[in-house]
């Protein structure tokens, strides 16, 4: 069954107003289905995309989720909708399907696919291969999980397009052609676990990325994560890795600091290690990644140098945004697991205060302790999880409260002195306090912005 026919004219349920939902139902429309989209929250939350919505005749349900959805051929759910959700269960129960919004955008598709996923780094690496991919004028949209949705691109794609898609394990909870042509699982860490049962079904998850590719498809694996390298991942690929070991085995290695690439079994250099702009060890990962996966695609490895050079990351990944009195101020909003956390403390030589917390998904704050010691000078502890990082952490670090991340920013400015650093990198979902983790960053970077001279600090630049 093409797309047309699973879409034209069939009732189309969808679950969240969000991006992803909102582009669903458009791209729906657009081709020729019938859709209904349902969200809990209350009409001052979703004045844009109703807006939206309205303007395209769509016919939509704010405030709870009524039994019409139970009338569609079939539903779409967005990815920050709860799995045990009542009314997904009465679907389920009736055998109406459900199915994610990238299984959804991926019928209109007509080109490749690179999907990045893993639990830290996806953001970067998809940002990175997109990048890349423009700089060798290749026809490209970065896409899912970052920026635009991909229904937004679906329908305007053609056989040369090439969508470089970050994929959440939510997303891929409810998969069932998605293809692939090039699949990476960066690393696999404990995450999610307040959705999951366990680490082994969030891992599961994520291997979902390659259930359905083929021989002549590649699974891109990272040879330094245990989780990755060890695991029983299921697969018809063709598996290649990449490393920061001299293991020229592998697809994309590093010698002698510098990164070389496998190609027809001839290691090529493509870059010094020294001149990836990027900061941090777990780039180092990224770029390994990126590369890897541009070979495939055909990229030369001198238009991936030249990218590497150049590219300074993304917004609210160990972002610097301002230097106040000689205090630096990092935004790592993103870093949304306490792995990411610990990466993130691996970046730093200077000194630095650490504001952490949010809503916890399970994670285990005490390995923080391991990167922190030397370096940590302080913990500022926001959000739900305030109690559980001062269990964790309190009895080796100075661990302080703070109700607001403005309050929690101007507590670290009083502390630090010049030439430390105050470093966001939360740790936690941002959802009890902020719509999502770019809001919380927006929030940081405000906060930031408008600090004033505190009595022992004479000086105050933004840089």
């Amino acid at each position: 069954m093409n797309a047309k026919q699973k879409i034209d004219g069939r009732k189309i349920g969808i679950i969240g107003m969000a991006r992803s939902g909102t582009a669903c139902a458009l791209l729906a429309k657009r081709m020729g289905g019938e859709p209904f989209v349902s969200d809990s929250a209350a009409d001052n939350k979703l004045t844009e995309a109703m807006a939206s919505l309205a303007a395209n005749n769509i016919v939509f349900e704010t405030g709870g989720h009524s039994d019409k959805l139970m009338n569609c051929d079939y539903l779409v759910v967005s990815p920050g909708v709860p799995a045990d959700l009542e009314i997904i269960k009465n679907a389920e129960g009736s055998g109406i399907p459900i199915f994610s919004e990238i299984e959804f955008a991926s019928w209109v598709f007509e080109g490749k696919i690179c999907a990045v996923t893993g639990s830290n780094g996806k953001t970067t690496t998809t940002t990175l291969i997109g990048e890349i991919l423009n700089a060798a004028r290749l026809k490209s949209e970065v896409c899912g999980n970052i920026g635009k949705p991909f229904s937004d691109i679906a329908d305007s794609s053609d056989t040369d397009t090439i969508a470089v898609v970050e994929i959440s394990s939510f997303q891929l909870e409810r998969i069932e052609e998605f293809h692939p042509q090039i699949a990476l699982i960066l690393n696999m860490t404990p995450d999610h676990l307040d959705r999951y049962e366990n680490f082994e079904e969030y891992k599961q998850m994520k291997q979902r990325v390659t259930e359905n590719q083929i021989a002549t498809d590649r699974l891109i694996l990272n040879q330094d994560d245990k989780e990755s390298r060890a695991a029983n991942i299921k697969t018809k690929a063709d598996i290649q890795f990449f490393t920061t070991t001299a293991d020229d085995g592998a697809k994309c290695f590093v010698k002698n600091n510098k990164i070389f690439l496998n190609k027809d079994s001839s290691p090529e250099e493509v870059i010094s290690v020294s001149d990836i702009l990027i900061p941090g060890p777990h780039n180092l990962q990224n770029a390994l990644a990126a590369v890897a996966a541009a070979s495939f695609l055909g990229v030369k490895p001198e238009t991936m140098a030249a990218v590497l050079k150049t590219f300074r990351g993304v917004e609210h990944r160990l972002e610097p945004v301002g230097r106040v009195a000689g205090i630096s101020f990092v935004n790592d909003s993103k870093a949304t697991n306490v792995d990411s956390v610990c990466w993130a403390l691996k970046s730093f030589e200077q000194p630095l205060y650490l504001i952490v917390g949010g809503r916890d998904k399970g994670g285990k704050f005490e390995s923080i302790a391991d990167y922190a010691r030397g370096k940590i000078k302080g913990i500022i502890a926001i959000g739900e999880a305030k109690e559980l990082i001062f269990d964790a952490l309190g009895h080796d670090f100075q661990v302080q409260p703070a109700d607001s991340l403005e309050i929690a920013v101007k507590l670290a400015f009083e502390l630090a002195i010049p030439g430390e650093v105050v470093l966001l990198s939360p740790g936690c979902a941002s959802f009890d306090m902020f719509e999502d983790y770019e809001h919380r960053g927006q929030a940081f970077k405000k906060a930031v912005a408008s600090l004033k001279n505190g009595k022992e600090k004479d000086e105050t630049v933004l840089s």
